[in-house]
């Protein structure tokens, strides 16, 4: 299995690269690094509708859900019940931090076995929890882990660095189509375990999750003018990524399907069929990104996502209104289901995969282990706030929530079209002349970042 490579973009060297068997092995198991983040993703939400771990540590909202009287919109309202799905993220947040550091120094491989380690110890500490400490301890040592605090640091990275120019995009999705597998796992698992009776079965789905030496003061080369460029789409793509509502969907999907009229049964059903949906259109990704390019993922999935979510808003608002206390009939349920799915699938070949690929690709070795801890920082920071406020704002905002997603949808789906450049096919390490090119990111990269002299910008200025 082997294959040249031939770079389209103008001014960037030609390479002859092959795909050997090491090489894809390499990459496919890197990948599977996203599993136990997806994992934990799905198993959340689940695990929070169910009766008695809710009749056991969250009394309070164990009787709100029992209650006939109680408002849809605010059935689940708690900060306790958000923060057990939440901290997980402010964890990652924090150590991803220094997650930059310890994969600079000691390598990625080892950076991810010590994530896995700390996922396998969280994952005891929920399975066999007594109280509410338990949990969060277990879920702290969980974000740890999962980087995530390093599994999300070194993955994408170790992968984009791995493979070829022409497939990079295809093997760093690998890493989303992990993550995606994982939450239909988890899905699967918290529908039949929410079967068994007694404390069992929660307790089964929260226990089942159990190079670059030579670059110096990445941190502050990053804040240079000349890095401006990557370090603004290093922040401003997972703040988008987190603020199109999937995770919504992918913590609380389960909730979500129960305040718009089904039963505990059907949620779950409801939810482990999103996760296949985006599952399979995950795959659309992995074998598209490579042959239309990122810009195009991008702004399809947009328009995708934002149609399908005002839609929903609208069906939703028609129904319950501001009260909360309407009723939705069966058809119109599963058509808002279909809506939900549509609009899953947009994020799944789009802004899900891309999310990573785009900020681990863009910067080049002196600062990629800082860049990829930022990206790491901002999406586990936006990831715990809408985690921690998404039932409050469901319960104040209520169908109205939909459309304060949508708009942040057509902001960052203008913000691609206008402020990223394609990088498809492109050498990590000719990536400045990409930026360079660039209407305007080429202002902050000097010449010389792009070995272009005095004597051809004269030429080329004649």
């Amino acid at each position: 299995m082997a294959g040249g490579f031939v770079s389209q973009t103008p001014g960037v060297r030609n390479y002859n690269y092959k795909l050997t068997p090491k090489v894809f092995v390499t990459c496919f198991i890197g990948a599977f690094g996203g599993l136990i983040f997806g994992y934990d993703l799905g198993i959340s939400g689940g695990v929070t509708q169910m009766e008695p771990f809710l009749e056991e540590f969250f009394p309070d909202v164990h009787r709100k859900m029992k209650s006939a009287h109680q408002n849809e919109y605010c059935r689940f309202d708690s900060q306790l019940l958000t923060l057990f799905t939440s901290s997980l993220y402010l964890a990652a947040l924090v150590s991803s931090l220094f997650a930059s550091t310890i994969t600079r120094v000691f390598g990625r491989k080892w950076s991810m076995f010590l994530g896995g380690f700390t996922f396998f110890v969280g994952s005891a500490f929920n399975g066999f929890a007594q109280n509410i400490a338990m949990l969060l301890i277990g879920r702290i040592l969980l974000g740890f882990g999962v980087g995530v605090g390093f599994a999300n640091q070194s993955v994408p990275v170790y992968l984009s660095e791995m493979a070829p120019p022409n497939l990079r995009g295809a093997f760093n999705n690998g890493f989303q189509v992990a993550i995606i597998f994982g939450i239909v796992v988890a899905t699967i698992i918290n529908y039949f375990t929410a079967q068994l009776k007694g404390n069992i079965g929660w307790r089964i789905s929260l226990g089942l999750a159990c190079e670059s030496k030579q670059v110096k003061h990445p941190w502050k080369n990053i804040l240079l003018p000349r890095y401006r460029p990557q370090l603004i789409i290093t922040c401003f793509i997972p703040f988008f990524q987190q603020l199109t509502g999937i995770n919504v969907i992918t913590f609380y999907a389960p909730v979500l399907f129960q305040t718009l009229g089904f039963g505990s049964k059907a949620s779950l059903l409801s939810a482990m069929v999103t996760g296949i949906i985006e599952l399979l259109c995950t795959f659309v990704s992995f074998f598209t990104v490579d042959r239309f390019g990122r810009r195009v993922l991008f702004l399809q999935g947009g328009i995708q996502m934002l149609i399908s979510q005002i839609a929903i808003g609208v069906m939703i608002g028609v129904k319950f209104g501001t009260v909360g206390t309407g009723n939705i009939g069966k058809t119109d349920a599963n058509l808002i289901v279909a809506l939900i799915c549509i609009y899953v699938a947009g994020f799944a070949w789009s802004w899900g995969p891309l999310g990573w690929l785009v900020p681990s690709e863009i910067s080049p070795l002196e600062i990629r282990s800082a860049a990829q801890g930022i990206n790491v920082a901002v999406n586990m920071f936006f990831t715990f706030l809408v985690a921690q406020l998404f039932l409050t704002m469901l319960c104040h905002m209520k169908f109205r929530l939909f459309f304060f997603f949508a708009v942040f949808v057509f902001i960052m789906t203008i913000f691609i079209y206008l402020m990223l450049p394609e990088t498809k096919n492109v050498p990590i390490e000719e990536m400045n002349r990409v930026w360079k090119a660039h209407w305007f990111w080429g202002r902050f990269i000097p010449d010389e970042a792009v070995g272009v002299s005095a004597a051809e910008m004269q030429q080329k200025s004649v």
